[in-house]
């Protein structure tokens, strides 16, 4: 019995586990990879396992990360079932969906300029008609009930308190009149959030398999946040300015739509414009309403009263791409849109049009990935590049962690604590290197055996053992960027710095650069010294 460690190890994205079985191979979770440094190339890079083999998907969520590359698994031969709960069937619905017409959206933008490259042209990941083909494999499952999948495996879901449908995943697995248990957390929602149930606790487990996205770092409190948040748009809207606030379409999107309408019913901000601009986060968020069953009591409560927690005055929903591009003449709104990381999607014009305007505000209210947009511009990037234009940061840039719907490093302790069995061995993953090691040491600190696997490692259950074996060993292939390519942009970045040394530019706004110099050359270490 082995389980090994294919997305989400050393990392906060891609997450996808292979349990193998006896003759059963099970994922736990699809996801896709995110971030600029080297995402593409482990997305488009072969799984370390036949999909045609696998015989089940058992997901947590619907974000992407953790469901999108479910259409490109079922491209390379998988056909079996993808069991999730009700509410993460209906979120995938839209998601893969969105996330298919993407990949063909931005291969077709490449390729344009790889054609005038004189470069062969690319094919996307997947397709929208894959995505689609991919749902029919959808079984949803309901929370708290115990399916037997068979050949001495049994599941049950339990709620998470991430997202809408978000769950736990308990895995009982058989083998040889040796039975062990297996809890996968997913992502464990930030306790005391609007709209979703506080994470639910287990009984622990042979084998925990834990989240760590901010296993180094706590939250603000609940009321603190929203006091901080009228008065970022209070003071915003004083000096004419709009918020910008990415925003991920599920979870992320409501809960603000959620805490805006708590301010506006209370005086705390003015009525004013307030444009939901993702025809994606409109479409999760009528999702939202018909699982209301799904809600905390507080929610339930209020829909019971007749309040709509997700419409309040000024409230104005952007479905059309011309009714999106209107907004780049406004002033004194606020304006959420997708993607979360500032990525990709219509964030990006409403960020060219607004990095500029000191009297703006850029919000942040999620995690950053290590090489997103968002996260340069948290770490105080003083230029970035969108559209091909330069565009200086002027604006102020706000981060409003506790909006995340991961639960922090008190939180993360707080629910492993809350298990009724302390778990044998304690498995960290979904997290950046830094974060998931504090929290081991942490957990380390309250008698937790822990450990936090790598990329393709393979864990002999009944012994606990690492290994890996050659056949995984010499089949991972995670370069970041072709060699090459990773020349061609050391020269052209040092030549950049070159030039404004000689013109006596080079302060504060080569920073940018000087960083992605200085991450090209870790990056290079790796690939020569074989780590990647």
């Amino acid at each position: 019995m082995h389980l090994s460690f294919h997305g989400g190890a050393g990392m906060v994205t891609g997450s996808n586990f292979l349990l193998e079985s006896g003759h059963q191979r099970v994922l736990i979770d699809c996801g896709l990879f995110q971030g600029k440094d080297g995402a593409d190339d482990r997305n488009y890079a072969p799984f370390l396992y036949d999909a045609s083999q696998i015989d089940a998907v058992i997901l947590t969520h619907a974000h992407i990360d953790h469901s999108g590359r479910l259409p490109l698994l079922h491209k390379r031969g998988f056909l079996g079932p993808i069991y999730a709960t009700k509410g993460t069937v209906d979120l995938c619905r839209i998601m893969l969906e969105d996330s298919g017409y993407i990949q063909e959206t931005e291969t077709e933008w490449l390729n344009r300029k790889r054609q005038r490259a004189g470069k062969e042209p690319l094919e996307p990941l997947y397709t929208v008609a894959d995505a689609q083909s991919t749902l029919p494999q959808f079984v949803a499952l309901e929370y708290d009930t115990i399916h037997d999948l068979g050949e001495g495996l049994r599941v049950r879901l339990r709620d998470a308190g991430h997202i809408l449908g978000s769950a736990i995943v308990e895995l009982w697995a058989t083998n040889g009149g040796k039975q062990i248990k297996l809890v996968f957390s997913g992502d464990i929602g930030n306790p005391g959030s609007p709209i979703v149930r506080d994470p639910a606790l287990v009984e622990g487990g042979d084998y925990v398999i834990m989240e760590s996205t901010y296993g180094d770092r706590n939250h603000e409190g609940r009321e603190a946040r929203l006091e901080n948040l009228a008065e970022i748009i209070n003071r915003t809207i004083a000096r004419g300015g709009n918020v910008i606030i990415p925003a991920f379409a599920i979870e992320r999107t409501q809960e603000l739509l959620y805490s805006l309408n708590k301010l506006v019913e209370k005086a705390r901000i003015p009525v004013l414009p307030v444009y939901l601009d993702s025809p994606l986060a409109i479409a999760a968020t009528e999702i939202f309403r018909v699982h209301q069953d799904y809600f905390d009591a507080e929610g339930q409560r209020m829909v019971r009263f007749g309040d709509d927690p997700f419409r309040f005055p000024g409230l104005r929903f952007t479905a059309s791409a011309e009714e999106s591009r209107t907004l780049n003449k406004e002033s004194g709104a606020i304006i959420i849109s997708a993607s979360g990381m500032c990525d990709a999607g219509r964030v990006r014009h409403h960020l060219k049009h607004n990095l500029w305007r000191k009297e703006s505000t850029v919000l942040l209210v999620g995690f950053q990935a290590e090489c997103t947009l968002g996260r340069r511009l948290l770490e105080g990037v003083r230029k970035v590049r969108l559209f091909g234009e330069e565009i200086t940061v002027k604006a102020d840039i706000e981060y409003l962690p506790a909006f995340s719907a991961h639960a922090d490093r008190d939180g993360l302790l707080q629910w492993l604590e809350g298990m009724s069995a302390k778990p044998g061995q304690v498995l960290l993953v979904h997290g950046e290197r830094q974060a998931s090691r504090s929290l081991a040491d942490l957990l380390e600190q309250h008698g937790y055996r822990v450990a936090v696997p790598k990329m393709a490692e393979r864990i002999a259950l009944e012994s606990g053992q690492v290994v890996k074996p050659a056949a995984i060993a010499s089949e991972v292939e995670y370069p970041l960027v072709p060699i090459d390519e990773l020349g061609d942009d050391l020269l052209a970045l040092l030549d950049d710095i070159q030039d404004a040394t000689e013109a006596g530019r080079c302060d504060a706004e080569m920073a940018g650069r000087l960083e992605k110099v200085a991450r090209l050359l870790q990056r290079a270490r790796q690939v020569m010294s074989g780590e990647l």
